[in-house]
C-alpha cells in the first residue's frame, strides 16, 4: 500500500507543511497507483497546500487546465493493473497449492522446508518427536491442559520459542511465556490434519489486495492434498484422537480421565454422569444431581466406576473377538470396481481443472500483449469460467461419494484395530471411544437393587 510507505508519507508531511512547491515524477504511477490516493492529494489536497504535481511522461500537470480527465484515466489504468497484477500472482499461488507445493512462511511445528526443495516439507526429528508425545498423551486420556503442564514439566520449548533459540524466523513475535505451552497450542496440534501427510492450504485469505484484513475461508474452498509430505502422525491415531476430542471430559483433579470419561449418560435426564468418591471408592453419579444445590433436578443414578469400567471391558473383548472368529484366509477380498471409477473420474477432473486453470493465465497474458481484443477476452473468459465451475460442482459431488466409501472402510479399519488394541493387558481409552458411541445408565430398582446399563455401539 502506498499509504504505508515510510517516505510516502514523508514527503505528504512535508508537503503539508509547505516546505515545496512542486511534485516531480517520471510518471504518475511512481507517485501512486491508487485511485483513492490520486483524488485525496492530487486533485484535493495539494491545490490546498499550493503543490504543482506533474508526471512527465503522462504529461500530467495540474496546472495545466482540462488536464484532469486524463490524470482520472492514468489513474485508473494503473489501478487496473495492481489488480490485474494481484490476480495473476494469485491464480500461480492457487496453482502450487492445487499442486501441493508448499507456499507458506514457515511450516507447522514438527516440520522444516526441505533444503532442496523450499515448495516441499519434511519432518524435524526433535519437534516431530514431541508432536508423536502429545498425541500418545492425549490418546491415554490426558486433556489439552494437562498436555500443556507435562511439557511444561519437561522443559520442552513451545513452537514459537523453539523456532526462535535455532534463529528461524517466526510468524509471531516472541511473548515474555518464558517459552510455555498453553492448552491452544496443544489443541492445534492435535487437530491438524497436517501432520498425517495432507497438504492444506487456503484456510484463510486477503479480502483485497488493497488491504491488509485476513478472513477465514470455508473448508470447502480449502485446497487438500494427500500423501504430499511424510506424515508424522499415522491417519488411525489421528482419528482416535479427533474422537475423543469431541467428548467433553473433567479431570478428576490428578489431571488424569478414566476410561469412560464423557461417555456415560443418566439414562432418564440425558446427562453426562460425573465422578465422585467416598473415600474408598470412585462412582459416577448424575451431573443435576450433583449440581443441583439441593433442588434435586434428577436423581443420583449411581454406579460404581470399577464395576462399570469391567463390564465395558468385558463386553468389548467378547465383540471384537467374536467378529475375528471366522478364517480371514478362506475370506477373498471383493475389488471395489466402483471405488475405482470414482477415483478415476475425480482424477480426470481435477487434471482438467488444472487445465482450465492454466488456460485461464495463458489467456490473461494475451490479453496484456494484445493478441486478444477486450470483447474477445470477456467472451472467452465468461466461457472457461463457466465451465470451471460446471467441473469444480462436479468434483465436489464426486469427493462426497469418495469419502461416504472411507467411511464405510473405516469400519472395518476400526475392527482391525481393535482387534490389535486387545492385545494390551489393559483396554486403551482410544479402543473405547472408537467402539462405544455412549453408555446409558438408569436408576436402581429399589425393590430388587438391580440396575440396568445400556450400552450403545458405533458397529
Amino acid at each position: 500500500m502506498d499509504s504505508q510507505r515510510p517516505d510516502f508519507n514523508r514527503m505528504i508531511e512535508a508537503a503539508r507543511q509547505k516546505k515545496f512547491q512542486i511534485v516531480l515524477c517520471k510518471s504518475q504511477s511512481r507517485f501512486t497507483r491508487d485511485m483513492e490516493l490520486v483524488e485525496k492529494y492530487i486533485h484535493g489536497l495539494f491545490p490546498i497546500w499550493g503543490i504543482r504535481f506533474i508526471a512527465v511522461a503522462d504529461n500530467a500537470d495540474t496546472e495545466v487546465k482540462g488536464n484532469k480527465k486524463a490524470r482520472q484515466i492514468n489513474g485508473l489504468v494503473n489501478e487496473w493493473y495492481l489488480e490485474d497484477l494481484s490476480e495473476n500472482v494469485r491464480m500461480v499461488f492457487d496453482l502450487k497449492r492445487r499442486e501441493g507445493k508448499y507456499i507458506g512462511g514457515f511450516p507447522i511445528y514438527g516440520y522444516r522446508k526441505d533444503p532442496a526443495d523450499k515448495n516441499h516439507i519434511i519432518p524435524d526429528p526433535e519437534a516431530a518427536e514431541v508432536v508423536r508425545q502429545i498425541y500418545q498423551w492425549s490418546l491415554e486420556g490426558h486433556g489439552r491442559q494437562n498436555i500443556a503442564y507435562l511439557l511444561n514439566q519437561q522443559g520442552i520449548p513451545n513452537p514459537t520459542r523453539y523456532k526462535a533459540e535455532r534463529g528461524w524466523t517466526c510468524n509471531h513475535p516472541i511473548k515474555n511465556d518464558f517459552g510455555l505451552w498453553n492448552k491452544v497450542t496443544v489443541g492445534r496440534i492435535l487437530t491438524n490434519e497436517m501432520y498425517t501427510g495432507v497438504m492444506i492450504q487456503g484456510r484463510r485469505r486477503k479480502v483485497s489486495y488493497k488491504s491488509k484484513v485476513i478472513i477465514d475461508t470455508p473448508e470447502s474452498e480449502w485446497y487438500r492434498v494427500e500423501g504430499t509430505h511424510e506424515a508424522i502422525i499415522d491417519r488411525a491415531t489421528f482419528e482416535a484422537v479427533q474422537r475423543g476430542l469431541k467428548l467433553r471430559t473433567r479431570t478428576d483433579g490428578t489431571g488424569e480421565t478414566h476410561l469412560l470419561a464423557g461417555l456415560v449418560k443418566c439414562a432418564d435426564c440425558g446427562s453426562t454422569m460425573s465422578k465422585c468418591s467416598n473415600g474408598k471408592q470412585a462412582y459416577l453419579r448424575c451431573r443435576l444431581y450433583a449440581d443441583s444445590g439441593g433442588q434435586k433436578l434428577c436423581t443420583r443414578h449411581s454406579v460404581r466406576l470399577d464395576q462399570l469400567t469391567d463390564l465395558i471391558s468385558e463386553r468389548i473383548r467378547y465383540y471384537v473377538q467374536t467378529c475375528y472368529q471366522l478364517d480371514l484366509n478362506d475370506i477373498q477380498p471383493q475389488k471395489d470396481t466402483r471405488r475405482e471409477a470414482l477415483e478415476q473420474e475425480q482424477k480426470s477432473l481435477s487434471a482438467q481443472l488444472e487445465k482450465r486453470s492454466q488456460a485461464l493465465k495463458t489467456l490473461y497474458l494475451d490479453r496484456v500483449a494484445g493478441i486478444l481484443s477486450e470483447g474477445q477476452f470477456v467472451e472467452l473468459n465468461q466461457s472457461f469460467l463457466e465451465e470451471k465451475s460446471r467441473l469444480e460442482r462436479r468434483l465436489g459431488i464426486i469427493n462426497e461419494k469418495l469419502t461416504e466409501r472411507d467411511h464405510s472402510e473405516n469400519q472395518d479399519d476400526l475392527m482391525e484395530r481393535a482387534r490389535e488394541l486387545l492385545k494390551l493387558e489393559t483396554v486403551p481409552r482410544e479402543l473405547v471411544v472408537g467402539l462405544v458411541e455412549k453408555i446409558e445408565i438408569c436408576e436402581k430398582n429399589p425393590e430388587t437393587g438391580q440396575q440396568e446399563v445400556k450400552v450403545f455401539w458405533k458397529f
